[in-house]
């Protein structure tokens, strides 16, 4: 009010922009808002109309049946029966056609990935415009559907449709029940969906047209980067080995336009640089006559190009760019560490007098034999000298017994428990053979019993150890601290950082710089292929594996990386315990990564979801709470989508946690706590006597400034040791119970282990067995 009162109604002059120098009246309101809401549908149907059409890319559909019996080749013949459509094969993806349909101008790409192949169907639809799946009439889907569609909603699923083909040997009311209730069944994955029955040619082409007119999904990991699914690819092997040489593949450019000067990550398999991209004639043209000016006589028939196909990509081919060597992104992903770095440089000549000086002055006059040379003169000892070099003599040597003496401990406990385990060994011989292949499994239950044991124990007792009584406490807790206050204790971020963080990269401020290349992606328009174009990329230093696994039938997925993509440093993810899997799964234990475009293999970390500076590890993957995961692995920008996955001993990967990558961030600090705990003896009015925390004196002199808490909530310190066995007298802020628990929190920073492997096995595909939908509650009476 006095600063009012003191302006004496003066309004400060404020700079305003032109467009808010005068009030928009209602009407002009409404029609800016109508011209944003007409601007925002025109940006959709300009979209819709490009997909499939001459200048956009074809519309890609996966198909992708979920049950055993799901009868996909009949859905794809059907599809293929159009009027006046033109039929074209592809190649290196096993069943895969294009589907030409110009009085409709569209066109449509059709490939199929069996539910059982994961890697499969996860990298489809990883590109896929739309999802297909084929459904059973009677169960929908199996257990293999049921985790084909776990995961894909966990990567982010694309627009779908649901198609169910059969069902007509059914009596028609039959029908009719077996519909809704498989209706009512998919409801909880499908919300709102509609069911297409594909039994017709008119059922199909009511299919299509669905696919062609429904609203597209984002995946925002793909929409920010250029990305391709190879129609078409040659080996070129170079001069040096035939293992590694230049591939060549060929496929329409979606997402964004694709820059010859940057990386290119083939998904499955790494990071790749390109040499030039190339412009052959588009193989999937609409109106084949006419190809800017040139001519190409094509019949309307069903044709397979998998034999001209290279002849194709070779007869008009225009070099559209080729890479600079200055523009061109670096495949450096690690840093590499200078180990001189951080020393102190050359002495500068003040330093090496003073060095001269001091051996001056530290000069000896010592008598020895005549020929002793100075190295020897260096060993031979005055009698003044002697004394202090026994002391020192007589400490080394008593720091070597007690080495000695923990050696020939650990020895002897080394061999009480093998000699333990060779009286224990029994040889048992089965009469069947049966019984021998049963009992391979037993190991493997045992071990999973040990962890549901820990994992009990865990939750019972968090973090609490025994103190052990074989090594003094402060020796074997040497690398951990107390922390008055967890929350706001500081924590150095750079104090004693691994040698692994000489080796990665840090932003100095990576939202910022995810902000501005995002930005920069929008606004600024790139030079390179554009969307919609059919283009050869020529990838270098490409193994001869990549082109084998495309001739087996395996799909191939380019994705561009943006700038510093293909560089390591720590990310985070968030995560959170999928429902269908309970086997514990401890801390760093090697887990299967997939994160947006990739996938590699590492042994992450746990820690607490907090908004504070320091984090708690956790021992086990939690199944009530979302926790965050860090590990070592390329740079990715979020956001991206994240699956862990766990190899079983037979080769299947199960999904254990699905979610999102959180950060990229190194300075994120992990802390691992651990607790002593020890029980009141004699209790006082506030003071008690505590035992079984300690069994020397020593350490409770050194872990004296630590402050204690007990379970019931009650805080306190040590005062001082009674005795030479551990016992110490403790001060409390109140009387303790006689059931209560001492604790000693002590705390260490973590870090996760550099075991990062791009190179993941193929997952042994699923056992099918019968339908995964779930049943209807039944009332017991």
């Amino acid at each position: 009010g006095s600063s009012q009162r003191r302006a004496g109604g003066r309004v400060p002059v404020k700079a305003q922009p032109r467009r808010r120098l005068r009030d928009l009246n209602r009407v002009d309101r409404r029609h800016q808002a109508l011209q944003l809401r007409r601007q925002r549908k025109e940006a959709v149907l300009a979209e819709k109309r490009s997909l499939g059409s001459r200048d956009g890319p074809p519309h890609l559909v996966v198909v992708v049946p979920l049950h055993g019996r799901a009868a996909a080749r009949d859905s794809l013949r059907l599809l293929q029966s159009q009027d006046s459509a033109v039929v074209r094969a592809d190649e290196g993806t096993g069943g895969g056609f294009a589907l030409l349909c110009p009085r409709l101008k569209q066109r449509w790409r059709f490939v199929t990935a069996q539910a059982g192949d994961l890697h499969a169907v996860l990298d489809l639809a990883k590109v896929a415009d739309s999802l297909l799946f084929i459904l059973d009439p009677v169960d929908g889907w199996d257990s293999a559907g049921e985790h084909c569609l776990s995961c894909l909603f966990a990567q982010g699923l694309p627009s779908y449709a649901l198609a169910v083909p059969g069902g007509t040997d059914l009596p028609p009311k039959k029908r009719i029940d077996a519909r809704k209730k498989l209706s009512k069944s998919i409801e909880k994955r499908f919300p709102e969906a509609k069911l297409f029955p594909l039994n017709t040619e008119q059922e199909s082409s009511l299919l299509l047209r669905h696919l062609s007119s429904q609203k597209q999904r984002h995946l925002a990991f793909r929409d920010r980067r250029a990305h391709l699914l190879a129609r078409a690819a040659e080996f070129v092997p170079s001069q040096d080995s035939d293992l590694v040489g230049t591939l060549k593949v060929s496929g329409f450019v979606r997402g964004q336009t694709l820059s010859v000067n940057s990386l290119v990550h083939i998904v499955g398999h790494g990071d790749f640089q390109l040499s030039q991209v190339d412009a052959p004639p588009d193989p999937l043209s609409l109106n084949p006559r006419v190809v800017k000016g040139q001519k190409r006589s094509q019949d309307m028939e069903v044709q397979d190009d998998s034999g001209n196909g290279a002849d194709e990509m070779e007869e008009d081919v225009k070099v559209l760019m080729k890479a600079d060597p200055s523009k061109q992104e670096s495949l450096q992903s690690e840093v590499v560490p200078d180990p001189m770095e951080g020393e102190q440089t050359w002495p500068t000549e003040e330093e090496l007098q003073e060095a001269e000086d001091s051996l001056k002055a530290n000069r000896r006059v010592v008598k020895v034999p005549k020929g002793t040379s100075k190295y020897q003169a260096a060993w031979i000892v005055d009698d003044g000298e002697e004394g202090s070099e026994k002391d020192d003599d007589d400490e080394d040597d008593s720091m070597d017994d007690d080495l000695m003496e923990e050696a020939v401990s650990q020895e002897g406990e080394s061999s009480e428990e093998e000699a333990g385990e060779e009286e224990s060994e029994t040889m048992t011989v089965s009469e069947c053979l049966r019984d021998d292949q049963y009992d391979e499994k037993m190991e493997e239950d045992e071990q999973m019993l040990e962890r549901y044991k820990q994992e009990r124990m865990d939750e019972m007792f968090p973090d609490e150890v025994d103190t052990p009584r074989d090594v003094p406490a402060r020796v074997r807790f040497q690398k951990y601290r107390g922390l008055k206050s967890f929350r706001t204790s500081p924590w150095d971020p750079k104090e004693n950082l691994p040698r692994d963080y000489a080796r990665i990269f840090q932003f100095q401020d990576f939202s910022r710089t995810r902000k501005n290349l995002f930005r920069q992606i929008e606004k600024e328009e790139a030079e390179g292929a554009s969307v919609g174009w059919y283009v050869t990329l020529h990838v270098c230093n490409v193994p001869v594996s990549v082109m084998e696994s495309f001739k087996e039938g395996k799909p191939l997925v380019l994705f561009s990386l943006l700038p510093h993509e293909q560089k390591m440093s720590v990310l985070n993810f968030l995560v959170r315990r999928h429902p269908g899997n309970s086997e514990p799964v401890r801390a760093k234990e090697e887990l299967i990564f997939h994160c947006g475009f990739r996938r590699f293999r590492a042994s992450p970390l746990f820690s607490q979801h907090t908004s504070a500076d320091k984090h708690k590890l956790e021992r086990f993957l939690r199944p009530d709470a979302a926790l965050v995961v860090t590990v070592y692995a390329p740079i990715t920008f979020p956001p991206a989508s994240v699956l862990l996955f766990k190899q079983r001993s037979n080769g299947m990967h199960d999904l254990i946690a699905t979610g999102s990558l959180l950060s990229v961030d190194p300075d994120r600090i992990v802390i691992k706590r651990l607790v002593l705990s020890g029980h009141p003896f004699k209790i006082f009015t506030r003071t008690a006597v505590v035992r079984y925390m300690f069994f020397n004196r020593e350490d409770v002199m050194w872990f004296k400034p630590v402050e204690l808490r007990t379970k019931w909530g009650r805080r306190g310190h040590i005062k001082e040791p009674l005795g030479t066995h551990g016992h110490m007298k403790c001060h409390f802020d109140g009387q303790l119970k006689s059931q209560d628990t001492v604790l000693l929190n002590l705390y260490k920073r973590v870090f996760p282990k550099w075991t990062y492997d791009p190179h993941v096995p193929e997952p042994v595909p699923w056992v099918r067995s019968e339908s995964a939908l779930p049943e209807r509650e039944v009332e017991m009476e």
